[in-house]
């Protein structure tokens, strides 16, 4: 009987004797790292596809389950141990390939796009703020005779925060018909961006149960109750759906 093992720096046939068959992966960190990050999504990687042809293989990894016969809790692949000394690969080039691939995994995090929402979401937020304070401080000093060069500096810049504030919520209805659809349809895309953000992402979100999903923006309320006893709260940004409110 044949079993397929893959390795950080390989990919081997074994039997019950030994290694009947390998394919090792370029000593290099990108190469290595590309290979890994493959393995963390689930794919099937090249070399393992061209070392199974035409042979009958036991894997014990999920996502190898269509080269071969799955049987996870098989005792042999317990008992084999490959030292990657031997095939000349180092501790440290795996070190150097595992700081490539969390970089890479850190950078992808920052750019998507869910992420982004979220920074939108509080930087409207800001805006908004700030569009409140700058309203209530021309309001409260028109009060007062005032020349209108001294007022219209401030004026101008809540014009400006205005403009910033359509162009964000725009934005954001953009991006979430694009990355989020479903959720843009049913909670609408403003709810659904804040819906977001509380969560810290799109990911998270999807995992929450709907009774946390419920209270998400409520959490100072939801503190309250915990520290003083107030009334827990029954919703948080979902609230503004007008299917609810």
């Amino acid at each position: 009987m044949n079993y397929l093992i893959t390795k950080w720096f390989g990919t081997f046939i074994y039997d019950k004797k030994g290694i009947k068959d390998k394919l090792l992966f370029p000593k290099k960190p990108e190469e290595i790292s590309k290979r890994l990050k493959k393995i963390d999504k689930e794919d099937i990687l090249s070399e393992e596809k061209k070392i199974v042809k035409n042979k009958k293989v036991i894997v014990n990894e999920k996502r190898l389950q269509e080269l071969g016969d799955y049987k996870p809790s098989e005792p042999f692949f317990n008992d084999i141990e490959i030292n990657p000394n031997e095939f000349g690969f180092s501790g440290d080039l795996l070190h150097k390939s595992t700081l490539l691939l969390a970089g890479k995994k850190v950078d992808e995090n920052l750019e998507s796009k869910d992420l982004q929402i979220v920074q939108m979401v509080n930087a409207l937020d800001d805006l908004i703020q700030t569009s409140n304070l700058l309203s209530e401080r021309i309001d409260s000093w028109s009060l007062i005779p005032t020349p209108e060069n001294k007022i219209k500096p401030f004026k101008n810049t809540l014009l400006t925060v205005k403009k910033g504030i359509k162009l964000l919520q725009t934005q954001i209805d953009h991006d979430m018909h694009d990355i989020a659809p479903n959720i843009s349809k049913i909670a609408g895309p403003s709810i659904g961006a804040r819906l977001i953000a509380h969560a810290g992402g799109l990911e998270r979100l999807a995992t929450l149960p709907a009774s946390t999903v419920q209270i998400l923006g409520a959490e100072k309320a939801l503190f309250r109750f915990k520290k003083e006893g107030a009334k827990p709260p029954k919703h948080g940004v979902i609230f503004q759906h007008p299917y609810i409110n």
